[in-house]
């Protein structure tokens, strides 16, 4: 039988669940949307489980709760996407046509391009929290270390939620602070970056965070295997081509991560960018050379941190966008680049992070400095943003 829509979203996530709901807002009454799970996960909140700040289940929800009425949801996986023909293959080898296609099955976790990652994360002294089974495996490993050498990792590349190979870090070691062994602890945190964020405002209040915990960081330098059997990781400097093999017993780490394999082989990637994200210009959103094509979030190639706040900001402009080229005119909405990354520096203080392309700080928060730690940030990580994200964001409201 064949399928067809006039507007097809692939992938359910933060990113299609709010451009959906936008669009039925709209008044758009044919949106289908192509996502393969059961569950849907609130993410930005793994950090605070794997913190042990809290409880697993508070991220999750079934898929059919947060999927807007009126949209199809196919659930089913797409494989690929011929842009000429303007149709999606699916897993079951069905095949959707569109006249118009959002792009937004969010990012691959590649977990097997460093040696022993997979392995590693099998054993009792490694985890990472970029999966939702491991969070809950963090915060044992945290609870349970009172000694030794903990080492946190980050890869080159862009990731999701950049700051949160940063952010466990902090969490952990307030934590050994308040019990006592933090002395006892080496901690060794492990940046790609020559510093420790991409704007300065927010990367020296970083450094005082690191120094008043005593962590050593690697800068420059990326993880690049891990040895399961005799707990070590081998970290390379590319400042200095020089190498070391690091012993842990307690490793925190996040995989490299790229644009789903399927996507990469499709004509919508970038061809000069071998990690595969749909080629876009950075402030329409929409496809450099097809105009029917439109993609936001974790896929896309816009130079911006892939962020859940990105996404809430590229929503409308996206969708404002392709509402202008469905009756025939040209996009006019701008999106300028605005990410933002919620800093979780202790317990119960955060330092929330917002920029732009011009990698400046740009606060959406009056009357407030957001480029120091505070405790009401804190308040508004733990609660106001998944309030805002399962009550407002997903039903494109914020």
């Amino acid at each position: 039988m064949a399928i067809h829509h006039r507007i097809l979203i692939i992938g359910g996530g933060n990113a299609g669940l709010s451009v959906a709901a936008r669009l039925r807002n709209q008044g758009q009454s044919d949106v289908g949307i192509i996502e393969p799970g059961e569950q849907h996960y609130y993410q930005p909140l793994w950090t605070l489980v794997g913190g042990g700040c809290a409880d697993a289940n508070e991220s999750v929800r079934p898929q059919a709760s947060v999927t807007p009425q009126g949209v199809a949801w196919i659930k089913d996986a797409a494989t690929g996407i011929d842009p000429e023909s303007r149709s999606v293959s699916l897993a079951s080898g069905a095949t959707i046509s569109y006249d118009y296609v959002v792009v937004c099955p969010g990012i691959q976790l590649d977990w097997d391009r460093i040696p022993g990652m997979d392995k590693a994360l099998e054993t009792p002294q490694a985890s990472s929290n970029y999966r939702f089974d491991l969070a809950p495996k963090t915060w044992d490993m945290i609870r349970s270390l009172r000694s030794g050498t903990a080492v946190f990792t980050m890869p080159a590349g862009p990731i999701k939620c950049g700051g949160a190979p940063q952010k466990i870090a902090y969490l952990a070691a307030d934590y050994w602070r308040q019990q006592g062994v933090l002395n006892d602890i080496r901690i060794v945190l492990v940046l790609p970056s020559p510093g420790m964020f991409g704007v300065k405002a927010f990367a020296d209040e970083l450094e005082k965070v690191v120094a008043r915990y005593g962590i050593e960081v690697h800068k420059n330098s990326e993880m690049t295997e891990i040895d399961p059997v005799t707990q070590t990781v081998t970290v390379e400097n590319h400042a200095t081509g020089s190498s070391e093999d690091l012993y842990y017993d307690f490793l925190h780490t996040v995989p490299p991560q790229s644009a789903p394999d399927w996507l990469k082989k499709t004509p919508l990637a970038d061809p000069e960018d071998p990690l595969g994200y749909v080629q876009v210009d950075k402030h329409t959103l929409q496809h450099t050379r097809y105009p029917n094509v439109f993609a936001l979030g974790d896929a896309g190639s816009t130079p911006n941190s892939k962020t859940g706040a990105a996404i809430r900001k590229q929503a409308p402009v996206l969708v404002r966008n392709l509402l202008s080229v469905m009756d025939s005119a040209q996009p006019s909405a701008s999106y300028g680049g605005y990410a933002s990354c919620p800093l979780t520096t202790a317990r119960n203080k955060m330092l929330l992070a917002e920029f732009d392309y011009s990698m400046q700080p740009a606060t959406s928060i009056p009357l407030i400095n957001t480029t120091h730690e505070r405790l009401d940030m804190w308040l508004l990580k733990r609660y106001g943003l998944p309030f805002m994200y399962w009550n407002l964001i997903l039903k494109g409201r914020a």
